[in-house]
Parts: structure tokens; C-alpha cells; sequence
């Protein structure tokens, strides 16, 4: 059973060409070939939701494309599997890192801003347990 995330399935099955930057002999930007550069297209998202549907577009064309590849099996198992890591939850009052998510999904491979700055959601939340887990469990 090939439990690869869907990155890494996509890359063994779809040659994929450079779409970097290509690079002249000296190491320098080939302008004539790439045209110039433009530090806007590389700056980050201006909206919060333009990267979400970003990657809400890329997941359903990755999806569309292993459903062709491989049928409609690979698409299917690997939401199933998303959705099963999903729930793995630790106690509530602990964060989760949702680290089988991550390795679905092949974010485990690099480091992002939240890795080294954490983000402001997942800081540690200070309480009693007792009553975070009874109140999780509608005991309170």
C-alpha cells in the first residue's frame, strides 16, 4: 500500500518542466529568455484568501489529474485519508500539530514561517485539563 502524499505521487507519474527562473552561464538571470524580473510576482499574497484558493484551485487540478492517471480510486483514497487525519486530535487542552496532515500533503519536506515563528493560533493555551475535557465532553 503507497500511502505518498499526493505531491509526491503527481511528481513520480508527470514530468514536470522548470517554470523557474533560468539561469545564464555566469550565473546571472537570462533576461532575454525570461524576461525581467519583477519583485511584485514574488512578493507573498496581499489577501489571506488568495492564497486559500490557491491551494483550494491546485488540490481539486491535482486531484483532476491523478483521477486521470490512475482513476478514480487515487483520488477518492487520498481525500479519505486527509479526512481521516483530520480527526486525530490530542486532548483539548493540547494543540495539535496535525502531523499526519502534513505528511499527506508533503508540507513536512519544508520549512514555512509558521515553523520558525509559530502562528499566533496554535500558541499554548494555559487552563485546567479537568475541566477543559469535561467541558470537551459536554459534562459541564
Amino acid at each position: 500500500m503507497n500511502t505518498r502524499g499526493l505531491r509526491s505521487q503527481l511528481r513520480d507519474s508527470v514530468p514536470v518542466t522548470g517554470m523557474g527562473q533560468q539561469v545564464g552561464a555566469y550565473g546571472v538571470q537570462d533576461t532575454l529568455r525570461s524576461g525581467f524580473s519583477s519583485v511584485k510576482n514574488e512578493l507573498l499574497p496581499s489577501h489571506a484568501l488568495e492564497l486559500s484558493e490557491k491551494n483550494l484551485n491546485q488540490d481539486k487540478m491535482n486531484f483532476s489529474t491523478l483521477r486521470n492517471i490512475q482513476g478514480l480510486h487515487a483520488p477518492l483514497k487520498l481525500q479519505m485519508e486527509y479526512r481521516a487525519a483530520r480527526q486525530i486530535q490530542r486532548l483539548p487542552f493540547l494543540q495539535s500539530s496535525h502531523l499526519a496532515l502534513d505528511t499527506l500533503k508533503g508540507n513536512d519536506e519544508s520549512i514555512s514561517f509558521e515553523d520558525i515563528l509559530n502562528d499566533p493560533a496554535q500558541s499554548e493555551m494555559v487552563g485546567e485539563p479537568h475541566i477543559m475535557v469535561e467541558y470537551k465532553l459536554g459534562l459541564m
